[in-house]
């Protein structure tokens, strides 16, 4: 079944983990064999030849580069100026391989249309390009709202103001407040510009400040539920109710800490917490159960943002695994329209509505 993931760091990892994606992955993790820099070395899940084993044939790919202030403990850079060219650096590479023939850029329902008939025909999938929807984790690398308007221009199609900690424009994961001037400014503008809001990381406050103001079209590209996993990382129901309400779908995540409650970084084993794929159907259905319907969530696996298989379900060895993904949903009761509904239509619909 023909899958979108809408989220994969593919530029951080070719980047700033030195990874050449277009290599067996097998070819990776042998490269990778007695690094530490990295808690995943060896241990990645994600390379294009996988992708089209998987028969994942588009992707919303980020490009992420974070600014910290004087104080701030995560790794990131220390100016914005810094870290727009950090991910020009990355735009860079997923232009590289565009002329690879690797990669193909998707902005627009043309494009969309014909990167579906592409995978559509019977050729081999070995020889397609992956379609990529540029997306960016986290604004502190927009200097200005003009550097916005640069990025919509080289085909920024989806941006998520807030990452860890805080942020310029948002505060995100394990942070809090309301959204600061510079982020209203910023919603308004990226509404003008019909680019995409992505609400993960979003802390509290900002999510429903966001939820209030924004008229555009909305996502959530890799979050699962806070009642499952109870951390202010995840969605409460009240958030997944009103995303429910604004015609969104939120893509189900595969880091394992999001996945199984009481899941100790760098000390938890996947097996030995029962972390599975089915752990992931589990935080579907509950969405599904809020909704009504299957038609809000999807995959935005995250696979290799940051882990490997150590920090994963231990039933998946790749990404092409994703495929086993569709059984599970039958075998709880979901339809086979409601399996490419999750697999690709849901992202599908979301795309060409925003796109008219």
């Amino acid at each position: 079944m023909f899958i979108i993931d809408a989220h994969l760091d593919l530029s951080m990892n070719a980047m700033e983990w030195n990874r050449d994606l277009r290599l067996p992955l097998h070819e990776i993790r042998k490269r990778e064999e007695g690094m530490d820099d990295k808690p995943d070395r060896s241990k990645g899940t994600v390379a294009l030849p996988e992708l089209r084993k998987g028969n994942t044939g588009l992707v919303v790919a980020t490009q992420i580069a974070r600014h910290v202030g004087f104080g701030n403990p995560l790794p990131g850079w220390h100016s914005a100026e810094q870290a727009w060219a950090q991910t020009q650096a990355q735009l860079y590479w997923y232009k590289a391989m565009e002329e690879a023939g690797e990669m193909v850029q998707v902005k627009n329902k043309t494009d969309l249309e014909q990167h579906l008939i592409l995978w559509e025909e019977e050729t081999p999938d070995e020889s397609k390009p992956i379609g990529y929807i540029l997306s960016l984790e986290g604004a502190d690398s927009l200097v200005t709202l003009d550097h916005l308007h640069r990025a919509h221009a080289y085909g920024l199609r989806a941006v998520g103001p807030a990452h860890y900690g805080p942020g310029r424009y948002a505060n995100g994961t394990d942070a809090s407040g309301r959204l600061n001037d510079m982020g209203k400014a910023l919603l308004k503008e990226m509404e003008q510009l019909n680019i995409i809001l992505d609400v993960t990381h979003l802390c509290d406050d900002a999510f429903w400040d966001a939820m209030e103001m924004f008229n555009g079209t909305i996502w959530a590209s890799h979050n699962n539920c806070r009642s499952l996993v109870n951390h202010n990382r995840q969605f409460s129901d009240e958030m997944i109710k009103a995303l429910i309400e604004k015609k969104a779908v939120i893509g189900g995540a595969l880091d394992a800490w999001m996945m199984v409650p009481g899941w100790e970084r760098g000390i938890s084993d996947p097996k030995q917490m029962n972390c599975n794929l089915e752990k992931l159907i589990d935080h579907m259905d509950h969405i599904c159960q809020l909704a009504g319907n299957a038609r809000h969530i999807g995959i935005g696996s995250d696979l290799d943002g940051a882990f490997g298989k150590e920090q994963c379900p231990y039933d998946l060895e790749t990404i092409a695994d994703l495929q086993n993904i569709p059984a599970m949903l039958l075998a709880r009761g979901y339809s086979e329209s409601d399996c490419e509904n999750i697999m690709h239509k849901n992202w599908l619909r979301l795309l060409n509505d925003a796109w008219k």
